[in-house]
């Protein structure tokens, strides 16, 4: 038995299943064989627990190569799990190094794998689903492999963004009917057709979902976000130092 079956059915699958009760429609629409691409919304770093857990075939997700890349002891087994378990880094930096995660993204289709993507690239900061990645287009057009589009419903209530350890509740998957581009073959290099086809799934992710759709990049959100926190940071100090700097000195007796 691998490694993935046995954290799956031993270790991980019968937690999970107890704790959340997992519920999911659709899971039909997944081949029992062949490449195929999983497209879902991000809402938390739980989802790359409930997706394999309740899907029959293993999947390997297209995680961030920060995981790879944490020090110290807890740093090594979080990246040997991630190998053994199947996972691919994906560099997110742009350019040469993103293009070689995604073809070893696509060797993995090509072998007839399961790949797991998260089109907007990173969870999303406020519950809401945003703009999709290329990348997911360009993997579907070159391999031709099927799209399932899938809408993870409530793990952010289970474990938001900046929690470790995750709270009981129920959390729920809908999967989607496979998605195909054959209007679009030919055209794997061409951003417009790799445009209309990550809003294609993109916009079969949020009729799934119920999310209200944002057409920006999360990242760029949370880019935001954080330098309006810095902003905020710097503008407390600020104020901390005007007021010691007004607060009267030692009176002599």
């Amino acid at each position: 038995m691998s490694f993935y079956s046995v954290a799956k059915n031993i270790v991980v699958g019968p937690v999970v299943n107890t704790a959340f009760r997992p519920w999911v429609r659709g899971l039909h629409n997944i081949p029992s064989e062949g490449p195929a691409i999983l497209a879902s919304n991000h809402l938390s770093f739980s989802d790359s627990v409930f997706i394999p857990v309740k899907v029959p075939r293993q999947v390997h997700f297209m995680a961030k190569d920060d995981y790879w890349a944490r020090q110290g002891a807890s740093g090594w087994v979080m990246k040997k799990f991630f190998d053994l378990s199947g996972q691919i880094p994906m560099d997110r930096s742009g350019g040469a190094a993103s293009q070689n995660s995604l073809n070893a993204g696509e060797q993995a289709l090509r072998d007839g794998a399961v790949l797991g993507l998260y089109p907007e690239g990173t969870r999303s900061p406020d519950g809401r689903l945003y703009r999709g990645k290329l990348g997911i287009a360009r993997l579907a057009l070159n391999t031709q492999a099927p799209v399932i589009p899938i809408a993870l419903i409530g793990t952010d209530k289970v474990q938001p963004i900046g929690k470790n350890i995750p709270r009981l509740g129920r959390v729920g998957m809908i999967v989607g009917e496979p998605m195909t581009f054959e209007s679009y073959h030919g055209n794997a290099e061409d951003r417009f057709a790799q445009r209309a086809v990550t809003d294609e799934i993109m916009y079969r992710i949020m009729r799934l979902s119920g999310q209200e759709y944002v057409d920006v990049y999360a990242s760029d959100v949370k880019r935001q976000l954080e330098a309006e926190k810095a902003a905020a940071k710097a503008a407390r100090r600020a104020h901390r130092h005007r007021e010691d700097s007004r607060s009267p000195g030692p009176t002599a007796d």
